[in-house]
């Protein structure tokens, strides 16, 4: 069974497309035109292409430009989507790492065995809550596969503590819970991967960008550019909790913009189905390819859910050559 949130924001991208407004999967409002950064007055690169990139590209280190720069939230809270509580299953434990501030749980299938070190891998939930147990069951073909696999909860959702802020403050969340898996005796450091699908592909490519300390990355179904996500959207007020119409805000939250940062090698898989993110996936390794970094686009038979186990697959294989 796929994960809810995947199941919903498929149809909630589906919609979008079939109206022709462009990929939007919470409702934000449409930026004015003239905030379209890539494109010129005369330009018809977007009447020809509803989903075409937007956002600007950047030449500086996305590691960089986090330590410098902080997001403006215009209002703190917790994530816009709703959640249940859940316990773990038999055989995983829910753990607690710490983030700055904010002490945080995350899932983890510790090993009974805890002689020898294991391959992890760093799973981010689709949508902006975690969902048990599909959340969890979506990532079992890792643990069949000999991988320790934990999954974050991220500030503000669940009824954690801390304010959602979509896309950027939940980075700081993933490095902390990287290191914290980095740090336990069962798992090898040096071959510690990242993935995930949906609002968690955009997270792994982001993260990818910031840190050094993982083999390799693979997102599913990401959202590469902000700028062309919040267009034609309708509820800014009520699901971003920053100013759309400020470029900035969107840039830093934008894996395209800072492709060219990625830390190692990614592989960012699309679905068949997902016309809107045929362009921007591209996009994105197009640009990180251009610098000489291992990136790759891979389209996948499916839609925003169906992709996804396929997707899992490909990337066990990826990861075990990295």
């Amino acid at each position: 069974m796929l994960p809810r949130q995947l199941r919903v924001m498929a149809a909630l991208l589906v919609s979008v497309t079939m109206s022709g407004l462009g990929a939007s999967g919470c409702g934000l409002a449409l930026p004015p035109q003239s905030a379209n950064p890539q494109q010129e007055p005369g330009e018809s690169a977007a009447k020809e292409d509803p989903f075409a990139p937007m956002v600007k590209i950047q030449a500086e280190d996305y590691a960089k430009v986090r330590s410098q720069f902080r997001t403006k939230l215009t209002r703190k809270g917790p994530s816009p989507q709703p959640w249940s509580a859940a316990k773990p299953p038999a055989g995983v434990s829910e753990i607690e790492y710490v983030s700055g501030e904010l002490r945080l749980k995350a899932w983890v299938n510790r090993p009974a065995d805890g002689d020898r070190k294991r391959p992890a891998v760093l799973f981010l939930h689709g949508g902006f809550a975690f969902g048990a147990p599909d959340d969890w069951d979506v990532s079992q073909p890792y643990r069949d596969a000999g991988f320790i696999v934990l999954t974050p909860l991220l500030r503000g959702e669940n009824g954690q503590p801390g304010a959602y802020s979509f896309y950027y403050n939940e980075v700081d969340d993933v490095l902390a819970a990287a290191e914290y898996l980095r740090k336990q005796p069962y798992v090898d450091a040096d071959r510690l991967y990242l993935a995930g699908p949906s609002a968690g592909g955009t997270l792994v490519l982001l993260a990818a960008m910031s840190s050094k300390h993982f083999r390799a990355a693979a997102s599913f179904s990401a959202m590469p550019d902000q700028v062309l996500f919040c267009k034609h959207a309708k509820g800014a007020p009520r699901d971003v909790p920053t100013d759309i119409t400020d470029l900035k805000e969107l840039q830093v939250r934008s894996p395209l913009a800072y492709a060219a940062s990625l830390k190692c090698p990614t592989r960012i898989f699309y679905g068949s189905e997902e016309a809107y993110l045929l362009a921007t996936s591209q996009m994105t390794a197009k640009v990180a390819k251009e610098k000489g970094l291992d990136v790759e686009a891979v389209k996948v038979e499916g839609d925003h859910g169906t992709s996804v186990p396929r997707a899992i697959k490909q990337s066990i294989i990826f990861f075990r050559k990295n």
